[in-house]
């Protein structure tokens, strides 16, 4: 068992990183099958995902072409898990989204799993 220690910011970070590498590489699908907890949630504005419904619209979405996270923060959630909080920016063109984002992460069978994620619009 990995326990939470000090790096868990560092950690979460950037399992969010890769994340957002994988969409921006057009490969978010792949990425967030592998990624996610079976029972895993995406909430976004009008409408709350299962992990099949999140993998099918970053297989046929297009891909972000820039991002930036903002004002990082970690809470702590026993041994195991862990919520990162932050600000994202992204951009596609002249669409740029500002949003305010957590992603619930769980630690099992060695890796960190995504099990929730939210995202609301600035």
């Amino acid at each position: 068992m990995t326990e939470i220690t000090d790096d868990l910011p560092a950690r979460l970070l950037h399992e969010e990183h890769s994340g957002w590498r994988a969409i921006l590489a057009g490969h978010g699908g792949e990425h967030y099958a592998r990624a996610m907890t079976r029972d895993a949630l995406m909430i976004v504005e009008g409408a709350v995902l299962g992990r099949d419904d999140v993998i099918a619209a970053f297989r046929s979405a297009p891909p972000w072409e820039a991002y930036e996270i903002h004002e990082p923060a970690v809470v702590r959630l026993g041994d195991r898990a862990g919520i990162l909080a932050y600000r994202a920016v992204a951009r596609r063109g002249d669409d740029v989204a500002d949003l305010r984002m957590s992603t619930t992460y769980l630690y099992d069978d060695g890796a960190w799993h995504v099990a929730a994620h939210q995202q609301t619009p600035a």
